[in-house]
Order: C-alpha cells, then structure tokens, then sequence
C-alpha cells in the first residue's frame, strides 16, 4: 500500500472521470461552434433559433454541470478522499 500523501498520487483516468470532462465541455463546444445555430428559423414563439437555442443551453449546461458535480463528489468518496483529509 502506498504511503504517498494525496497531493503527489499520480491522476487516474477512470470512465467516471470522462463523463465528467464530457460534461463540462459540452457546452463550450455546442455553444463555440456558432455556424450551427447562426440562422433565424424556426422560432419558438416568435423568438429566432439564434435566441432561443442559446438560452436552452443555459438550462442543458446547468443539468449537465450538477451532474458532473454529483460524479465528482461520487468519485471522490470512492476514492476515500474526505474534507480535512481523514477518510472515515
């Protein structure tokens, strides 16, 4: 067993650990590529594909942000990492 302090453990790449980046760059990414959704049609209400696919994105970004925090927290624990360092 490795006595070496958190701080110096080498990264590991795990498929939770994936998720997470996949969804944290999402959104840059769908919102970055702007000739996706650079166009008027079609409207929701009235308001153009341009408005209303970026505010729809605010509400995918924020599910896909708590996720990524939830699998975060969930990976961590597995990990035994604690606040404070002490695992319990």
């Amino acid at each position: 067993m490795s006595t070496q302090p958190d701080e110096t453990r080498p990264a590991v790449v795990t498929p939770t650990r994936v998720v997470v980046a996949a969804c944290l760059v999402a959104p840059f990414v769908a919102l970055l590529w702007v000739g996706s959704y650079a166009r008027i049609d079609p409207t929701l209400a009235g308001i153009p594909f341009f408005y209303w696919y970026q505010m729809l994105w605010v509400l995918i970004s924020t599910a896909l942000t708590v996720t990524a925090y939830v699998l975060w927290q969930r990976d961590q624990r597995s990990r035994g990492h604690r606040k404070g360092g002490a695992a319990r």
